[in-house]
């Protein structure tokens, strides 16, 4: 069953500033990277070809972005094995420390692309109630 991962993060200024400038230059790399890595499926994109612009929450400074991937390890993979790593480990520069789980991952079915509302939802169930079937992170056994 195809796995859904949303993650949420609060910029340290606004996107076109020399602040994120580093996490700028390095979006469309790490989107062909999670592109052409195995079991990639969907992620969420705007007309930028990334989901900066899109605004889920009240907060200009928050930015979401989600995905769908075959299964847990292609996600994993991806997150911690990939080049994605080298700035996954940079985002002290760019983003501010998040107080509240800023991560839910959720099983889909075959063809379902979740919309930011529903990435929303499973952040805060997970909250709300912790880790379970309805939403959960790496940590899990789910």
């Amino acid at each position: 069953m195809p796995l859904a991962q949303v993650n949420i993060a609060r910029m340290k200024d606004s996107i076109d500033s020399p602040v994120m400038k580093g996490f700028v230059d390095a979006l469309d790399e790490i989107n062909a990277i999670a592109d052409a890595s195995p079991g990639f499926i969907w992620r969420l994109q705007g007309e930028e070809e990334n989901a900066t612009a899109i605004r889920v929450f009240e907060d200009d400074y928050l930015i979401i972005n989600m995905s769908v991937w075959q299964d847990r390890d292609s996600l994993f993979n991806f997150v911690y094995k990939s080049d994605h790593l080298n700035v996954y480990l940079r985002k002290k520069e760019w983003f501010h420390a998040m107080s509240q789980m800023h991560m839910a991952l959720w099983y889909v079915s075959e063809g379902h692309y979740p919309s930011p509302e529903e990435g929303k939802q499973k952040l805060e169930h997970l909250r709300m109630y912790g880790e379970s079937l309805e939403a959960f992170t790496f940590k899990s056994k789910y």
